[in-house]
């Protein structure tokens, strides 16, 4: 022990001198004179150079700033410096300069370690780097030149030491925040070993530890160098050069550049132009876009990942389920979870991630039947999140409606003391399930105790959250609003028009629906051209069709035409402009196929209250183009085939309808019409036609008039029935929406 003491005592006695030497070196190479090893003060393995280069990578790479001077020696690395000034004789003012540096900003002095670094011309000695790099590979690659033998200009040590002064003077910059400059000296080390070996580093390249340290820090550095000074451009052909151009890096170090560089085309809002890339072969993947780059960097980690290259990271999961998800690739992000390793993910996690791609692709009974897989599993005893996700494709598709109840009243149970926000939301959702039970019930008595039970928990949900929720808000005016409690529901509507800052087309609808069920048409259409004003050309075709229904509601037929005709030229634009590669893009255009096809059928109905019969078919045919199966066409064919008084080839088209969706309203209604009219038929037959349309929606006032005269006929039955039915007809038309409120 006092042997190793009186070591480290004269080690520190030594190190007195160091920046006195230093100073000593730089004036005499100022003064052109060469300074010779022997001559510095008594040289050996532990003079200035050699202590000072001993100090590890990992002393500045880790944390700028953070670097502190440790006076402790580290002799594992003493022969190599040494190495370095017994191979020239001579430490010359560059290197003296770098070791000087590397000394001030390891002691935490920024500003002086710049000074120093700026004295070194990188410049002038830059060529010699590249040279001897380049014969450096040559040697170790056995490559037969003339210039193999030659001794480079520069030992290897050298030129490691003068790129770490680079790289520090980078990191110094940084600190003192001079980001742009940093970034360029930092540049500076990639293009100094690009130039030398154009084609990369060999594989298996033997290559000297600190250089390569030096490089693979400069590699990481300069994106984020670049992304500080706010260049987004210069952050993303750095992440590109970092991974394209063979830097001999390891394999750790590679998917930490490609992690980083996909979270940066996520989550910067930049968007990236295509990689040209000259090297790839003919008929190769090339990204895109932002997302298409990013869900390629992910999924190589993802496969390194399986193969055991790299350690799992959960992570990469949640970013590539991100940009899968915002891409609407849900199918995609379902088969790569599925193909996981079983060690890699829960089953509960797989499942309930599973059962979310397949509800973002709109397979629902799908999502539902992995869900109740999980919720059956005795081992899972905290799922909130499958509960509430089964409850909402449960309530948004009304069905196994039964189900989906106990879903959220046991999520309810569940959370319990929890995140009141979530059980808000669990309270929303057994409203609407409630609700939808209660559209499901026969009787009135228990049709209006479902409906208060229902309206209780939405009231409940909407207490519960801190602050409003436009789901609830939504929910909560809907229910209101079929309960025909329209004032309250006006107000909620305006409410959510609020909070969606303007910017939801759908809220919209529904307020100039509740002002059109309230008669106050003028209002309804001013709101809607508020909407108009505010809204995008390609998101203003549910708006202006509402304003065509409101114009026919106050019997202006001529100008519901005109609208509905620029309607149909916006959609025809749109449609041409929008591409069919993007996922998302093809389900826009679905759905202005779609919307294109209910607008025909409005024009039909239209001409037809014209008496316009020739427009009319020319409608139809249209429609008929688009989808030769809809029940909506159909139901408009027979209004056409009545209008003419024709009446069995009307009831041969509804019941054509019906054949198609069993369940449309209008075409019950209508065959029963003209059931009635023809005759001959049972009056149970046509009795039982308008209870199923009741059924399915109580508040048809069509259907209530129709069932009213069907009592009125019938010798069965009393007066005081048909009575009823009428008086609920006059009351439901006289706050009947121009479309339903859902």
């Amino acid at each position: 022990m006092r042997v190793i003491r009186n070591w480290i005592v004269s080690k520190k006695r030594k190190f007195l001198g160091i920046e006195e030497r230093l100073e000593k070196m730089i004036n005499c190479m100022r003064s052109g004179e060469q300074v010779a090893v022997d001559e510095i003060g008594g040289y050996s393995s532990e003079s200035l150079a050699t202590r000072d280069y001993s100090a590890t990578a990992s002393g500045y790479s880790s944390r700028p700033g953070a670097a502190e001077f440790d006076p402790k020696l580290d002799n594992s690395n003493i022969e190599e410096a040494e190495s370095t000034l017994r191979e020239s004789g001579y430490l010359n003012y560059e290197e003296a300069r770098a070791l000087l540096g590397r000394l001030e900003y390891q002691k935490g002095n920024f500003e002086a370690a710049l000074h120093v670094f700026e004295g070194i011309d990188i410049a002038a000695v830059a060529p010699k780097m590249k040279i001897s790099i380049s014969r450096r590979c040559e040697r170790n690659m056995n490559r037969r030149r003339s210039l193999s033998d030659a001794a480079p200009p520069m030992s290897i040590h050298a030129v490691s030491l003068l790129l770490e002064a680079v790289l520090l003077k980078a990191k110094s910059l940084q600190i003192l925040g001079r980001f742009q400059e940093a970034a360029r000296s930092c540049k500076t080390i990639l293009d100094t070993v690009e130039s030398a070996l154009p084609e990369g580093w060999p594989e298996n390249f033997d290559l000297d530890r600190k250089l390569q340290e030096t490089i693979r820090n400069a590699v990481e550095l300069l994106p984020e160098l670049w992304n500080l000074a706010g260049s987004h451009q210069h952050v993303i052909s750095s992440f590109r050069r970092a991974l394209l151009y063979p830097w001999n890096l390891d394999i750790e170090t590679t998917s930490r550049i490609q992690k980083e560089f996909a979270m940066f085309l996520l989550y910067s809002g930049c968007e990236a132009s295509p990689p040209s890339l000259r090297s790839q072969l003919d008929g190769s993947f090339v990204p895109r876009n932002n997302i298409e780059e990013a869900v390629l960097l992910l999924l190589i980690l993802l496969r390194n990942s399986a193969i055991g290259s790299i350690e799992w990271d959960p992570s990469v999961v949640d970013h590539l389920s991100f940009a899968l998800t915002v891409s609407g690739e849900f199918k995609t992000l379902a088969q790569q979870v599925e193909e996981l390793l079983p060690e890699t993910m829960e089953r509960k996690e797989r499942h309930y991630i599973l059962a979310l791609c397949y509800f973002g692709e709109g397979e629902h009974m799908i999502a539902l039947d992995l869900l109740r897989n999980s919720l059956n599993d005795r081992e899972n005893s905290e799922c909130e999140q499958e509960l509430l996700l089964a409850s909402k494709i449960c309530a948004d598709n009304m069905v196994c409606v039964e189900d989906g109840i106990k879903y959220s009243c046991k999520a309810i149970s569940q959370l319990d003391g929890k995140c009141m926000q979530v059980v808000a939301i669990a309270y929303c959702l057994l409203g609407v399930l409630l609700s939808s039970k209660s559209r499901l019930i026969a009787s009135d008595s228990e049709k209006v105790l479902m409906q208060s039970e229902a309206l209780r928990a939405l009231k409940t949900a909407e207490r519960t959250m801190s602050e409003s929720d436009p789901y609830i808000v939504l929910h909560l005016c809907l229910e209101y609003a079929e309960q025909r409690n329209l004032s309250i529901a006006f107000c909620h509507a305006k409410e959510l028009v609020k909070l969606e800052g303007g910017s939801s087309v759908a809220a919209y609808v529904l307020l100039a629906r509740i002002l059109s069920a309230q008669k106050n048409f003028v209002d309804a259409e001013l709101v809607i051209d508020a909407a108009i004003d505010q809204s995008g050309k390609w998101d203003q075709g549910e708006l202006l069709r509402t304003k065509a229904k409101l114009r026919i509601a106050q019997g202006r037929l001529r100008s519901a035409v005109e609208t509905y005709t620029f309607l149909l030229a916006v959609l025809q634009v749109q449609n041409k402009s929008l591409g069919t590669a993007n996922k998302v893009m093809k389900s826009k255009r679905n759905r202005n196929r779609n919307l294109e096809m209910e607008i025909w059928h409005d024009l039909a109905n239209l001409y037809i209250a014209l008496s316009q019969w020739r427009d009319a078919e020319v409608c139809l045919a249209k429609s008929k183009a688009i989808n030769p199966y809809s029940a909506s066409r159909w139901h408009s064919t027979g209004l056409l085939f009545k209008a003419r008084d024709q009446q069995q080839e009307a009831l041969n088209a509804f019941r054509k309808a019906l054949d198609i969706e069993p369940n449309h309203v209008p075409s019950l209604i209508s065959t029963a019409c003209v059931l009635r009219q023809l005759g001959g038929q049972s009056s149970s037959i046509v009795r039982s036609l308008l209870n199923d349309a009741l059924r399915l929606d109580r508040t048809n006032p069509n259907a209530w008039y129709n069932l009213g005269l069907l009592y009125k006929h019938d010798l069965g039955t009393s007066a005081l029935e048909a009575a009823e039915c009428f008086e609920a007809a006059a009351h439901l038309e006289e706050t009947s929406p121009i479309e339903p409120f859902r």
